[in-house]
C-alpha cells in the first residue's frame, strides 16, 4: 500500500524538479536591465516556491522511507538502472552511467523505480 502511494507521487517530484530547472534556465535568458515588466522578481519568487515544495516533498518521502538516488558515474546495474540510450564518451569507462534522465527511488532500500539513464558504450 505504501509502495503504491509513494510510486504515485514520484511523477510529482519529477515535475517539481523539471519546473525548477526551467525557471533557472529562464533566468539566464533574461536581460535584467531590460526587464520593464518585472519578470525577474516574479521568476525568483516562483523558483523559491517550487524549490521549497520540492524540498518538503523529499523530506516527507524520507520520513516514510523513500529515498531518491542519482547514479551518475556509477557502474550500470540493471536492477538499479534502466538504460534509455547509449552514448560514446571516451572520458568514462564502458558500462558507466553517463547521464541521468530521471533519478531512481528506493523504499526502505528496495528499488521502487529504477533511474532512467544514458549508459556509456
Amino acid at each position: 500500500m505504501l509502495q503504491n502511494f509513494a510510486k504515485s507521487l514520484l511523477d510529482v517530484a519529477d515535475n517539481l524538479e523539471r519546473a525548477s530547472s526551467v525557471v533557472k534556465e529562464s533566468f539566464s535568458k533574461i536581460d535584467a536591465s531590460k526587464d520593464s515588466v518585472g519578470a525577474v522578481p516574479l521568476l525568483k519568487t516562483l523558483l523559491e516556491g517550487v524549490e521549497m515544495t520540492e524540498k518538503l516533498l523529499l523530506e516527507v518521502f524520507r520520513k516514510f522511507g523513500v529515498e531518491k538516488y542519482d547514479p551518475t558515474n556509477e557502474q550500470f546495474d540493471p536492477h538499479r538502472h534502466h538504460a534509455v540510450f547509449q552514448i560514446p564518451d571516451a572520458s568514462k569507462p564502458p558500462g558507466t552511467v553517463a547521464v541521468v534522465l530521471k533519478p531512481g527511488y528506493m523504499l526502505y532500500n528496495r528499488i521502487i523505480r529504477p533511474a532512467e539513464v544514458g549508459e556509456q558504450q
